[in-house]
């Protein structure tokens, strides 16, 4: 074997153990909470170290008490995911219908500060979230919205549209202008362009921003908590789960069922649109 061919084979099994390593550190934990919410919690502290579970001992009684309600003696997290589902839906489509005519017009129409306005979108995520915090929450207290799903959707909003009309923009610049020129000779408008033309081959793009958009809202903690945090009946899904994780009395099985539920909506997502995710990611990093 010659030095070329040894140096591609290493090189080529080197990055099978790389790739299985990584596997191996992202599935793992998902697993072992996966295996910790449906064992019995005896069985979990005489073997806590196991990741398998005797077909015997698989039980689904941890999420059907973290799916019921209060009253029911369950941990109410079926109206967390309604309004977790409720506050990111909204806030993704919003951050759309915003962010596409947005993107659109700094990507095609020259006006003055053109440059200044895309560089301001990024500038936006200089700053940690909690300096945005304190104002936010003086503002829309005063404006009657903190403890409301419409408020925190109006503050999600803030978060995701900066960069969903950053990635939108960066799009919009690889399709090529004699495509909308031909349909401007045709008779369509603006928006006609923009909704015939622009839109469908901008779709992987809006796809990866919505999914991006989405996974944000679903997860967000600090926001939900400031705004949220003395109207239990709308808390969302991170709410609850810091609830379970704060709870002495709660078992550690309830609270991976908890963690499993919060979860397993964003990796479902992920995979069912992962190729539209990274056609979309990439979209924009080459023009020509």
């Amino acid at each position: 074997m010659d030095r070329d061919r040894l140096e591609t084979v290493s090189l080529r099994w080197l990055r099978r153990l790389v790739i299985a390593g990584f596997l191996l550190v992202t599935l793992l934990p998902f697993w072992y909470m996966l295996v910790l919410s449906v064992r019995p919690i005896e069985r979990l502290l005489l073997d806590p170290g196991s990741l398998l579970v005797p077909v015997g001992e698989l039980t689904l009684a941890t999420y059907a008490e973290v799916l019921k309600s209060v009253e029911d003696g369950g941990q109410g997290f079926l109206a967390f995911i309604r309004n977790s589902g409720v506050v990111a839906l909204a806030a993704t489509a919003l951050t759309l219908v915003i962010a596409i005519p947005g993107a659109y017009a700094v990507s095609r129409l020259r006006f003055f500060g053109r440059r200044q306005v895309s560089a301001l979108f990024l500038a936006v995520y200089l700053f940690p979230s909690i300096v945005i915090a304190i104002p936010l929450f003086v503002v829309f207290t005063r404006a009657g919205l903190r403890g409301s799903l419409v408020g925190l959707v109006l503050v999600y909003i803030s978060q995701t549209l900066p960069v969903s009309v950053y990635m939108l923009k960066n799009y919009f610049e690889t399709i090529p202008v004699s495509l909308e020129e031909s349909a401007a000779i045709d008779g369509a408008g603006r928006l006609g362009i923009i909704r015939r033309v622009s839109l469908p081959l901008a779709a992987p793009s809006v796809m990866a921003v919505a999914l991006y958009d989405f996974m944000i809202a679903w997860n967000e903690f600090l926001f939900a908590l400031l705004f949220l945090v003395d109207r239990p009946n709308r808390w969302t899904v991170s709410l609850g789960l810091s609830l379970l994780a704060d709870g002495v009395e709660v078992p550690k099985t309830v609270l991976m069922a908890g963690s499993v539920i919060l979860t397993l909506p964003i990796v479902i997502l992920f995979f069912a649109g992962e190729r539209l995710l990274t056609e979309g990611l990439t979209s924009g990093a080459e023009k020509g």
